[in-house]
């Protein structure tokens, strides 16, 4: 349960990285309302997943989901450049979480 609590923690970390894009400093109403409340729902869920993940790697994990999730968003939605170097380290990342998982089964 703690590890689906994770992924869904670092979802809600893509979702409130991609709200501050559209937040225009916090300066929008309903952007921020909704990056505010995947902020703290992110934190919450972390914070519970962490009551049996060890720090070390359940940071790491909701980290690289959020990192993840806001490259892909950002290349589909955003046509942001998504050069081979980049593809490379995603996969890398990737990797990481897989076997921060895979080490932690004790």
């Amino acid at each position: 349960m703690s590890w689906l609590l994770l992924v869904f923690a670092g979802l809600l970390e893509v979702v409130w990285a991609i709200g501050l894009k559209f937040t225009n400093g916090f300066t929008k109403p309903a952007p921020s309302i909704i990056t505010l409340v995947a902020m703290a729902a992110s934190f919450y869920f972390l914070s519970v997943a962490l009551r049996t993940l060890p720090l070390s790697v359940a940071y790491s994990v909701w980290v690289g989901i959020g990192m993840l999730g806001s490259i892909i968003v950002g290349f589909v939605y955003f046509k942001e450049p998504l050069s081979s170097l980049k593809l490379l380290s995603l996969l890398l990342i990737v990797i990481g979480i897989i076997g921060l998982k895979l080490s932690s089964q004790g």
